[in-house]
């Protein structure tokens, strides 16, 4: 008894647990929430109609795009221009070239890239939904979309440009219900369909 006494005198009070532990979680509470910030832009697509995921076109895709760009330079639209490149490689061959993006972080990186181009003043990007942006004044199209949104942006497009622009399309096919193919490159993942409004 006396033993046992001795043992619980000696042991006092419990510590108080250190600053560490307190350290450690406000650490990963900084860390989720800035990883939350950073990767919004990035998830937000899945929420909506049309998932219209950030994959950079290959060497191979652009190249097959340029060759097919009108002779004629005029206004160029990219139609979620990710990272820029198609717009600020256009811009260089003396295209009006312009990027709608959802994406903010890839809009202000495009912007930046622009500028370190020298192509800023032929350039422009803009953080728009594609379904309330107006397809009108261009000349030229490009899209590197997914299957499900084909359909509902060929009507937009047959209402919206003028029967002289054509329209680039990438990775997928239109169904020609209001554009009609006019010129392809057959090139597996890599192919390019061009396209002209329907009379």
């Amino acid at each position: 008894m006396e033993e046992f006494e001795k043992i619980n005198a000696n042991s006092g009070p419990p510590k108080a647990s250190s600053g560490y532990g307190k350290y450690l979680i406000g650490l990963s509470g900084v860390t989720a929430v800035g990883l939350s910030v950073i990767c919004f832009p990035f998830v937000a697509p899945a929420f909506r109609k049309y998932c219209l995921p950030y994959v950079p076109a290959t060497t191979k895709q652009m190249q097959n795009v340029f060759s097919c760009l009108p002779a004629k330079k005029g206004r160029l639209l990219d139609i979620g221009s990710g990272d820029g490149r198609i717009v600020i490689e256009t811009a260089r061959k003396g295209w009006k070239s312009d990027g709608v993006e959802l994406n903010l972080f890839l809009v202000l990186f495009s912007r930046i890239a622009a500028l370190k181009n020298g192509v800023s003043s032929n350039t422009k990007f803009f953080k728009r939904d594609l379904w309330k942006f107006n397809t009108t004044p261009y000349d030229c199209v490009v899209i590197f979309g997914v299957e499900q949104m084909m359909p509902e942006l060929e009507t937009k497009l047959g209402k919206e440009l003028s029967e002289e622009a054509k329209v680039i399309a990438c990775r997928f096919p239109f169904e020609q219900k209001h554009l009609k193919l006019i010129d392809a490159i057959e090139d597996g993942v890599d192919s390019v369909w061009v396209y002209k409004k329907s009379s």
